[in-house]
């Protein structure tokens, strides 16, 4: 269960409603119904965001689109640093939209391959396997991705907890993941909360 100060919640209203008035002219996202919006958008962003590890935390969002999951991850944890990553440019004037008044989200608009600086984390969703392996070298020692049924590949780089199937949906999973030691970079346990 995750606990809301107001404030938050009006910060969760105000992207939402810039997400329904920009979708209408750039395709920010395919799901369209207000409460599909909210269980597959922001309830899997803040779901992340609640089984991260506690403190403060750099992460980039790859393929960050309309601001998920980062943006509900900046508003739930005001502690951590969020970069959106996200190269398709008219996505990316919609992020820098929604984060005026959101001091710990930037957005990055490049490719995440172009990316030079190193994050604690880094989050996801809707990006393969395997193009994640590929930016993520000597970019972050932990992953968080919120994927489907399919098993992550073994030879993807990263050591994988197990699975937390979500409380909600078909077949949604919050996979956590770290750099494994066959990589050359070592790291401590991922822990959930």
């Amino acid at each position: 269960m995750v606990d809301l100060e107001p404030g938050q919640i009006e910060m969760l209203e105000t992207h939402y409603e810039l997400l329904v008035r920009w979708n209408r002219v750039v395709n920010l996202t395919s799901v369209t119904k207000p409460v599909e919006i909210v269980e597959r958008h922001y309830c899997e962003s803040l779901f992340v965001g609640a089984n991260l590890p506690q403190g403060e935390l750099s992460m980039a969002d790859i393929g960050s689109g309309a601001g998920f999951p980062g943006i509900p991850i900046a508003i739930l944890r005001p502690e951590c640093r969020v970069a959106l990553v996200e190269s398709h440019q008219r996505k990316a004037v919609f992020l820098k939209e929604t984060t005026r008044g959101l001091p710990n989200a930037r957005v990055l608009a490049v490719r995440a391959e172009s990316l030079s600086e190193e994050f604690d984390w880094v989050v996801s969703r809707a990006v393969s396997y395997e193009h994640l392996a590929a930016v993520l070298a000597n970019r972050a020692r932990n992953i968080a991705l919120l994927t489907g049924a399919e098993q992550p590949p073994a030879d993807a780089g990263f050591d994988w907890a197990p699975a937390l199937k979500l409380p909600w949906g078909k077949q949604r999973f919050l996979r956590f993941g770290h750099v494994s030691r066959e990589t050359g970079t070592s790291s401590g346990e991922v822990v959930l909360t």
